[in-house]
């Protein structure tokens, strides 16, 4: 792990010491890929004020250069996306309000049970006196738009059977494209759009990739009995608020997702009338935008001045350390935990000694092992090095060594991916292949007809022993049967890891919720992977924080149709004072490496769909506490001014502004940095009851770690009738005869209680 975090790191310096290199040589960074720069201006004052301005800035600067206009946006917020040259990007950036100019950036994707998982998770941990069962089919009224790469619309997730009227309040349209008419919608599928720089091939809001579709019935889908993936996860296919009706802005195409359509989709998403934005979409941790210069940060806090819920996932470039993404305080970030079901493709040695793999192929070889089979560092070519062989990359294998063979090997150095690997053995002759690797081992991936399996390093060392015993050894690897009943939830080794690079005084990962193995709806005339003589499948198995992402945004949907007047911050605080730091088991929840899990992991832990429809107090955040987050973030008055739609007269940046103060953002999580010895920090929060009873008192108790002392004052709340808001303050401070303060990131949780609800925060107190 060690070794491999050290790459990370010297990758990720590489990484940015490139792309810096190249920003200052073109002075454009990544925009001057396509000429395109995004100029964003903030509110909008109105839709034909936000035209007139920008195309008074634009002319200004482009009189000379025809079809220079590439988005204009002039709904949620206002500005354009043009073709430029660096210089007329450093032009229009110093014009009088204009909060930034930049490269128009790729963003890219982060690529059933799991419903029926999380019910049972809610079963074992809820108390029957907090509410009805998590009800997902209510919400006809419930918008829920998804950003991605579109949507099959034939497939039986999006039939609107037994659905009524399309809201009234709907505002948007179903857009003709390449097959795709405007009649293609139904009242499930309310609405289509799509963004394309003039004809690229993806002028259609269809589904040509899979991913688009996948997420959007896992948020809304229909339930569909007898779902299966060729028989696989076969069962009822579930999402998190089947009742909603589904809009779809294709902004991904195989190429990633450009910033300026995904600005554009949140454009039109906020006048459109959509409830609730889900985005399993993000920017590389290695190199985090500014929230002035990133598009979803951009969009989302527009989104969520008019009272839109936005969900995004945290990526995938866990399990290291400050990865995670979509870290704006007005988003709900997701992170990515396993289910209780396993996708099992056996190991049977020569010794009948059976190894458990994991991976989804349709192996037809004999069940008995009778395959010749090979340590692929035995198989050598003549060009390559040992290492090379071990892994098997490409061009490193002598194919008459390993012809008619299954062949074992490893991936220690992770340059090339399973699938690459795959091709090597395939092309070579191989009759099979067994992968050795712990993370991969964790997260099932589909290899068609072709016999493979992932097996753990442990068992790798069983099975090369096997090898170097007998001078013929043979094997041969099992098709895959699905397990249920796997000790669940732990978090995935891909989803991406607190601390935020940016705003480590704000916790994130919010939640996390199910991403591995999910099944949901897939495109129909996908036959990549499909078994000889199968139609393709309907559904298809994935993992990411792709997938859990719109596992929330269903729910909150559904919580949003259960409480029509909260704000997507009460939503928010609802998904995470309720959420569950425990498996099935009623054990701790851990890492996929089996040690234990922390809010830099998980955030509040996992998401409890039927707890959060009654979470008793919620944390609410309204725009001006966005505005003191900026304020504290380093961005000045003027420049804040501009962004609210809404700007609170007389609000000015205090003088005493700094990171520190975004600690008392009024969040559902607490994080402080900076604690010295024989100081303390001091945390406001405000809690407001939603709970049945309008006279209660609520007690807290503090779970705090070893050297940290936490005081809360009061500990008790009394509402009333006319008493529903109630602040409170937390008080920390380290404790202990050292004259040192504790290293490293120490978490706890403060908890209110009335006897129905619990209301749980975590936190982390950090010297650093």
């Amino acid at each position: 792990m060690e070794e491999c975090f050290l790459s990370f790191l010297l990758l990720s310096l590489v990484h940015c010491l490139f792309l810096v290199s190249y920003a200052k040589e073109t002075g454009a960074a990544q925009g001057d890929n396509n000429g395109v720069y995004i100029v964003y201006m903030g509110a909008s004052t109105s839709p034909s004020g936000s035209v007139n301005r920008n195309a008074q800035l634009l002319g200004s600067v482009l009189r000379r250069k025809e079809n220079g206009l590439v988005h204009t946006y002039k709904h949620g917020f206002s500005g354009f996306a043009a073709r430029l040259s660096g210089k007329e990007a450093r032009l229009i950036a110093r014009r009088p309000g204009v909060i930034s100019v930049f490269p128009d950036p790729i963003l890219q994707l982060h690529t059933t049970r799991s419903y029926e998982f999380l019910q049972y998770q809610t079963d074992v941990e809820i108390d029957s006196s907090s509410g009805s069962e998590f009800d997902p089919s209510i919400g006809s009224d419930t918008i829920i738009g998804i950003l991605d790469t579109g949507i099959w619309p034939e497939s039986e997730s999006f039939n609107d059977k037994g659905l009524g009227p399309v809201p009234p309040r709907w505002k948007g349209i179903c857009m003709e494209g390449r097959n795709f008419s405007s009649s293609t919608c139904n009242r499930k599928l309310i609405g289509a759009r799509y963004y394309s720089e003039e004809d690229d091939g993806f002028n259609t809001a269809r589904d040509t990739i899979g991913h688009g579709t996948h997420v959007a019935s896992t948020a809304a889908g229909n339930y569909i009995t007898g779902a299966s993936y060729y028989g696989l996860a076969e069962g009822t296919a579930k999402s998190g608020s089947p009742g909603s009706r589904i809009a779809i802005y294709r902004v991904c195409t195989p190429r990633g997702c450009l910033g300026s359509a995904i600005l554009a989709a949140f454009d039109d998403a906020i006048a459109d009338g959509v409830d609730v934005l889900s985005l399993s979409l993000g920017a590389s941790s290695a190199m985090p935008p500014k929230f002035s210069s990133d598009p979803i940060a951009i969009g989302a806090f527009h989104a969520a001045e008019k009272a839109i819920m936005v969900v995004c996932s945290a990526g995938n470039d866990g399990p290291y350390p400050e990865t995670v993404v979509n870290v704006a305080p007005w988003i709900l970030t997701v992170a990515a935990t396993t289910i209780d079901r396993d996708f099992e493709s056996d190991v049977v040695l020569g010794n009948n000694k059976v190894v458990k793999g994991e991976g989804i192929n349709f192996s037809n070889l004999h069940k008995t092992p009778s395959y010749p089979f090979i340590y692929s560092i035995f198989a050598k070519s003549n060009s390559s090095s040992e290492d090379e062989a071990k892994n098997c990359n490409p061009n490193s294998i002598d194919q008459s060594l390993i012809k008619g063979k299954i062949v074992l090997c490893e991936n220690t150095d992770q340059i090339y991916s399973p699938a690459d690997k795959l091709e090597e053995i395939k092309k070579n002759g191989g009759l099979g292949l067994i992968l050795v690797d712990d993370q991969t081992r964790s997260v099932p991936s589909t290899y068609g007809s072709f016999p493979m399996t992932v097996i753990s390093s442990k068992d790798g060392k069983e099975i090369l022993s096997y090898i170097n015993s007998t001078r013929s050894p043979v094997v041969t690897l099992l098709p895959t049967i699905t397990v249920t009943n796997q000790t669940a939830p732990t978090v995935a080794f891909f989803s991406a890891r607190g601390p935020s690079f940016s705003t480590k005084n704000l916790l994130k990962p919010d939640i996390a919720a199910p991403g591995v193995g999910i099944l949901a709806a897939w495109i129909g005339n996908d036959k990549t992977d499909a078994p000889a003589g199968k139609d393709p499948s309907q559904f298809n198995v994935l993992s990411g924080t792709s997938m859990a992402c719109p596992h929330v945004s269903g729910i909150a949907a559904t919580i949003k149709t259960k409480n029509p007047a909260w704000n997507p911050s009460a939503i928010r605080s609802a998904i995470m004072t309720t959420a569950t730091q425990t498996n099935n088991l009623k054990g701790p929840l851990t890492t996929d490496s089996g040690s234990p899990a922390t809010p830099y992991d998980y955030g509040a832990g996992e998401i409890n769909p039927a707890r959060s429809l009654h979470p008793g107090l919620v944390y609410e955040t309204n725009t001006t506490d966005y505005l003191q987050f900026l304020c504290n973030y380093g961005y000045d008055s003027s420049k804040i001014k501009l962004i609210a739609s809404d700007f609170p007269e007389g609000f000015t940046c205090p003088k005493d502004s700094n990171p520190d103060l975004i600690s008392n953002l009024n969040y559902a999580s607490i994080a402080v940095s900076g604690i010295k010895m024989n100081e303390s920090k001091k945390v406001s929060r405000t809690v407001t009851n939603v709970g049945e009873e309008e006279e209660t008192v609520y007690t807290v108790s503090v779970k705090a770690p070893r050297g940290v002392d936490v005081k809360v004052v009061p500990d008790a709340l009394q509402f009333t009738k006319t008493r529903k808001k109630l602040s409170y303050q937390v008080i920390y401070s380290y404790t202990g005869l050292s004259s040192s303060s504790p290293k490293g990131d120490l978490f706890g949780s403060i908890t209110w209680t009335n006897g129905k609800y619990r209301v749980r925060s975590p936190f982390v107190v950090s010297s650093g």
